[in-house]
């Protein structure tokens, strides 16, 4: 529409305008560190996720006994006791959904650099689902403050956090920041600029 909206104020401006009248703020259509900051923010969720699954999540002390269990050995020990569709539900929303999230930003974010047979739509359709499940990555997180909170039984039961939750805690985090960092309109304007060569050409 030729129009650039102020950040600090959001009051719209022609194209052609550099700084906000109103407010004398810097006016900038698109920012151009945003893929570097998606791929800075990718990469240390990744980094996070390495140990959220190789260090315990969860530490169950008894009487006579300390078990630690990591994110797939409690799922698997889960399944073992019956509890099937909870271990599957863990396993989803700590396995699958984090590796999708990391697949799908990276995607996105090679993806408005090199040529790609997926649709604009597709894409952008790609971004909003990644958003939207960030929410559900904390699961792992939100179990273990319950079970801590509640299995408390002084020196005949007690659970606690393990180091692996503040490291998937972080990954959640970081993979969460990279994808709000990511300029969905990038994926149109790579579009638009694939039009533009062909129309010179």
């Amino acid at each position: 529409m030729g129009l650039v909206a102020c950040r600090r104020c959001t009051k719209a401006w022609p194209i052609s305008a550099t700084v906000c009248a109103r407010c004398g703020h810097k006016l900038q259509s698109r920012d151009p560190l945003s893929l570097q900051r998606v791929w800075a923010l990718w990469l240390m969720g990744a980094i996070c996720y390495i140990p959220a699954n190789i260090y315990p999540m969860l530490r169950t002390q008894t009487l006579f006994q300390v078990d630690e269990s990591t994110i797939i050995a409690g799922a698997v020990e889960l399944a073992h006791h019956g509890s099937l569709g909870i271990a599957v539900i863990i396993l989803f929303a700590s396995v699958v959904i984090p590796l999708a999230k990391f697949w799908a930003v990276a995607y996105l974010a090679i993806s408005v650099k090199t040529p790609s047979s997926v649709s604009m739509q597709r894409r952008q359709m790609l971004f909003e689902i990644v958003e939207y499940i960030g929410r559900w990555s904390m699961i792992d997180i939100f179990v273990v403050a319950i079970l801590s909170a509640l299995v408390q039984l002084k020196t005949l039961a007690t659970i606690n956090p393990g180091p692996a939750s503040i490291f998937f805690a972080l990954s959640v985090i970081f993979t969460m920041l990279s994808a709000q960092a990511f300029d969905s309109r990038l994926i149109w304007d790579a579009q638009a600029k694939k039009g533009d060569k062909k129309s010179d050409e």
